[in-house]
């Protein structure tokens, strides 16, 4: 890996020029993609996600100055994804959001051309195979992130606990308290997907992620978004920038097929 390179999500520094910092931006398995309904294949052979974040210890809510991201204590397996097209469960470390500036797009990953105002990014690690989140996110099938989408409607009332802690980080590189918050409150009823292998969406982009993309989005209000627009991509010093439209655009499939746990 290359040394630590700035990049955001701007003019000069946005996903356009990342391949000049990070080659593997052009490579065979990145992220995010146009999910294409029809040509998923529905595979009979994929299992059901199994995800069990009963004793879930959320630590910190922070603004990384790409996104706002709540962190995980991720010591053991009980906080933790199986099933689905894994082999090994892979344990929850953080959670994260992609959004827009407007409602109409937002989301990294896209259902036939559509995006959605936000994207949840929930991001496991291997533990079984590697030691270390580090090494992981380094292995072709160290992570395995499931992508929420989510629309607006309805105020989410589990999601009003995260958007009133908003205000605490509102300038990149702060970081909050945050503790017994589960995740499984952000979940769809239905956790039919689809999966296929990609990449991290930021830099280093690396190739070691198994995506499960919900195919029923959540519903938040105009009032829950717009608190995640009220943040800032810059530090307490600097001239405001509002973080938003903080998401990588949909890259080329390259052959790669995207399974289905449903029938069309």
């Amino acid at each position: 890996m290359t040394g630590h390179h700035s990049w955001g999500y701007g003019q000069a520094d946005g996903p356009s020029e990342w391949h000049k910092a990070y080659p593997i931006a052009q490579g065979n398995r990145q992220s995010p993609i146009d999910i294409d309904s029809a040509q998923a294949v529905y595979d009979p052979n994929l299992q059901p996600l199994l995800i069990s974040y009963e004793s879930c210890t959320s630590l910190s809510i922070s603004n990384t100055g790409h996104s706002v991201m709540v962190e995980f204590e991720d010591t053991d397996d009980r906080t933790a994804i199986s099933g689905g097209p894994f082999q090994n469960p892979f344990r929850l470390k953080q959670f994260h959001f992609h959004w827009g500036t407007t409602h109409s797009q937002g989301s990294e990953h896209t259902i036939d051309g559509k995006p959605f105002p936000c994207e949840l990014h929930l991001v496991h690690w291997n533990a079984r195979k590697y030691a270390t989140f580090g090494e992981a996110a380094a292995a072709p099938d160290g992570l395995a992130v499931v992508g929420v989408f989510l629309e607006i409607g309805k105020e989410h009332a589990s999601m009003n606990r995260l958007t009133d802690a908003l205000y605490m980080v509102k300038f990149k590189g702060t970081k909050a308290q945050f503790r017994g918050f589960n995740p499984k409150c952000l979940l769809p009823l239905s956790l039919d997907y689809w999966t296929y292998l990609g990449s991290l969406t930021t830099p280093p982009l690396n190739e070691s992620v198994t995506w499960i993309v919900l195919k029923e989005p959540i519903r938040i209000s105009v009032k829950q978004l717009e608190k995640f627009r009220m943040l800032l991509f810059t530090g307490e010093e600097d001239q405001r920038i509002q973080m938003a439209n903080n998401f990588r655009p949909p890259q080329p499939l390259k052959g790669r097929i995207v399974r289905a746990s449903f029938k069309a």
